[in-house]
């Protein structure tokens, strides 16, 4: 038996694989031997790392185009990481929030990841076996009401109905698993930091605070690293995981206080 880690000759597919979490699983499951493609909505210039394709994953043809991709360039998948989210929803709690704010929450957080699913899991069924693991967050628990509500929202809904998918096709050799992050140290976590700091006129270091206190402290005393999430993602990708079905996977320094 292979102890070592590895996904050679495996094809993956991870969304939002551009910047913080996602480029790292990118890089990692390239270095393990994946065939990997990635996606966001526009490929920054220094890219390179991996086959990519252009398209907006909150439109019904931007999910098109990648599955497209995905059959054109893979010839089919053994791995699908939708690890897409964020939020751009503006602070001051649920009164904030209009229904075209939570559309854009859910449409980023939540659809993507179903269509994707829909299209691209009869096939993992059809050859006996998948990976699919679905980067929600801690936030499914422990929700930031000042501004992250609706992120939340759809992230619990992700959870949830990653649960539910895991029990329909475990039986047919697909695994399903969540992986929970906390505060990851990248531009899209720092990002929300500076975004409090504008809306409330506070600096940038009180926003971290905010936001700290927010999360009840990070016992471990500093936020996860990009890398640290992939590696955890490689792991249960892998043959090492081959028992691991249907469970949540929080890697967030000890944020959430019960288990």
């Amino acid at each position: 038996m292979t102890r070592f880690l590895t996904l050679q000759g495996r094809r993956a597919l991870i969304t939002g694989g551009t910047s913080g979490a996602g480029a790292a699983t990118v890089a990692l499951f390239q270095e393990l031997g994946a065939r990997v493609l990635t996606t966001a909505r526009t490929r920054p210039a220094d890219f390179s790392a991996a086959a990519f394709v252009e398209a907006d994953l909150t439109t019904e043809a931007g999910v098109h185009a990648v599955v497209d991709a995905v059959h054109r360039e893979l010839g089919g998948l053994d791995i699908l990481v939708n690890m897409l989210g964020g939020s751009s929803a503006p602070s001051g709690g649920f009164a904030a929030l209009t229904d075209v704010e939570w559309d854009k929450e859910f449409n980023l957080n939540f659809f993507p990841a179903i269509r994707l699913d829909r299209a691209l899991i009869p096939g993992m069924i059809h050859q006996g076996s998948g990976v699919v693991i679905h980067v929600t967050s801690i936030q499914n628990r422990l929700p930031l009401p000042e501004a992250t509500t609706g992120y939340a929202s759809a992230k619990a809904a992700l959870n949830t109905y990653s649960k539910s998918i895991s029990k329909e096709v475990s039986p047919k050799g697909i695994r399903v698993v969540r992986v929970s992050p906390g505060w990851i140290a990248s531009p899209g976590s720092n990002g929300l930091a500076q975004r409090i700091a504008e809306e409330a006129d506070i600096s940038y270091a009180d926003a971290v605070e905010v936001i700290m206190k927010s999360l009840g402290g990070i016992p471990l005393g500093r936020p996860a690293a990009p890398e640290e999430v992939a590696d955890m993602i490689a792991f249960l990708a892998s043959d090492r995981a081959k028992s691991i079905s249907g469970s949540e996977h929080v890697i967030d320094g000890g944020t959430i206080p019960t288990a």
